[in-house]
């Protein structure tokens, strides 16, 4: 779970103002769950905005681990890098113990085309995450395995169509792992376990079913022990907090079939290998859940 959640607090739902969501950022690194906090997710566009809101905030002391960002790209890419290079510039001096650095990039594209095009207009020593439409995943997915990109997929949204099926989700993560593609989550994956939740934080809000991120985590897990895309299926759609047992060394799942153990050494490649994180508007909750569910 370490550095498992990118903070997205300016993207809806939660839709904060980024003032809020850097001093939110901020407070959740302080916090006792601030080990489970990853990068923080910033709009190309807001970069110049970010730098100045955090840099009274930023870590000084040396040895400290700084601010980390993923931005997400505004559709004009020459310009979002060289927004990226002035940021890592202001912030050059110490980067490497303290203050913050954008280290990783993302990008939507749709087609074969966009993606080749996508490709040659970014540094390859850039970390890059190519969003793929689910529709042409098995398409796309191998195409940016032959760029050396990594791949993003998105398991959520503010409506219940936004949510795709489980099969896409097992089919994708099957390819990034045929293909030997490092992927990341984003949208949808505020609760640790399926289930139904409101989609937004209106009270009025209709409920949807939402994957939990530990669900499609372990999933991924399954997958790359190798068992087979039914059972994977079965685990993504778990909802039952009884099948699962975590402790410091193992998760084991009692499946239809028999209980199933993932080891550390395996999640850990996971983590580092297939899908390394995932977006979330909310910290709050991912944490929140964990601990009402007795896994922290």
């Amino acid at each position: 779970m370490e550095g498992i959640v990118d903070y997205a607090g300016v993207y809806p739902p939660a839709a904060l103002d980024i003032a809020v969501a850097v001093r939110q950022y901020a407070h959740y690194r302080a916090g006792g769950a601030g080990w489970m906090l990853g990068r923080f997710v910033c709009p190309a566009s807001a970069l110049a905005t970010f730098s100045q809101l955090a840099d009274p905030l930023l870590p000084r002391d040396a040895g400290a681990i700084p601010w980390r960002l993923s931005v997400t790209a505004s559709g004009d890419i020459p310009a979002d890098l060289d927004r990226m290079a002035a940021f890592n510039e202001r912030h050059r001096v110490c980067f490497e113990e303290c203050g913050a650095i954008v280290d990783a990039y993302d990008v939507r594209v749709s087609s074969a085309a966009e993606l080749a095009s996508v490709n040659a207009a970014i540094p390859q020593e850039l970390v890059t995450y190519l969003e793929v439409p689910f529709a042409h995943a098995l398409d796309l997915l191998p195409r940016i395995a032959a760029t050396g990109r990594r791949a993003k997929m998105r398991t959520g949204g503010v409506v219940a169509d936004a949510f795709p099926s489980t099969d896409s989700i097992i089919a994708f993560l099957q390819t990034c792992i045929a293909h030997n593609i490092t992927a990341k989550a984003t949208a949808g994956l505020h609760h640790a376990l399926r289930g139904a939740y409101r989609l937004t934080y209106d009270a009025a809000a209709p409920t949807g079913s939402m994957f939990g991120y530990v669900n499609v985590f372990l999933a991924a897990a399954l997958l790359a022990n190798g068992e087979d895309a039914a059972l994977a299926a079965q685990l993504l759609e778990e909802s039952d907090p009884t099948t699962l047992s975590i402790d410091e060394v193992q998760v084991s799942w009692r499946s239809a079939t028999g209980i199933i153990t993932l080891d550390r050494a395996l999640l850990q490649r996971v983590r580092e290998t297939l899908l390394v994180s995932f977006g979330s508007c909310s910290f709050t909750e991912p944490v929140d859940d964990l601990k009402a569910l007795g896994w922290m």
